[in-house]
């Protein structure tokens, strides 16, 4: 039986978990993931424990920060002023913001505003999941 090589497009059912079993996401009530192996389009370590597979094959990955979504970055949290915020916008905690990053024509990146004092703005672009270690249960519905 063949088994899923870099280059492949493969289709794969996920459940991904962080390490106390809490679900954070999975792809069974939208259908299988579809990917490229080796094209980078999934975090490094998914990627990786896919190659080797064998289609109807399951197996159970943990997925350390590095191999996922990076360690969380300090240099990604940073304090505004509320009067640097453009009018109509409110900040509250949990919402996303575009904001730019030391120079004005720099490209706009996520953020998520963690929270909100009298004068001050705490934002935060790391992505969700950095620094966790995840756990995916995995399994090789395809190769085409």
């Amino acid at each position: 039986m063949a088994q899923a090589k870099n280059g492949d497009k493969i289709k794969v059912h996920y459940t991904g978990k962080f390490e106390d079993g809490t679900v954070f996401d999975t792809s069974e009530e939208r259908g299988p993931l579809e990917f490229t192996i080796g094209e980078g389009e999934v975090i490094p370590g998914f990627e990786k424990s896919i190659v080797g597979m064998e289609v109807d094959e399951k197996k159970t990955v943990t997925i350390s920060p590095e191999e996922a979504y990076g360690p969380r970055r300090e240099e990604l949290i940073w304090e505004r002023k509320k009067s640097e915020f453009p009018e109509g916008i409110t900040p509250a905690v949990g919402k996303q913001v575009g904001v730019r990053l030391n120079q004005p024509d720099a490209p706009l990146i996520n953020a998520i505003i963690t929270d909100v004092s009298e004068d001050t703005v705490t934002l935060d672009a790391n992505h969700p999941l950095a620094g966790k270690t995840l756990v995916f249960d995995i399994e090789l519905v395809g190769i085409t």
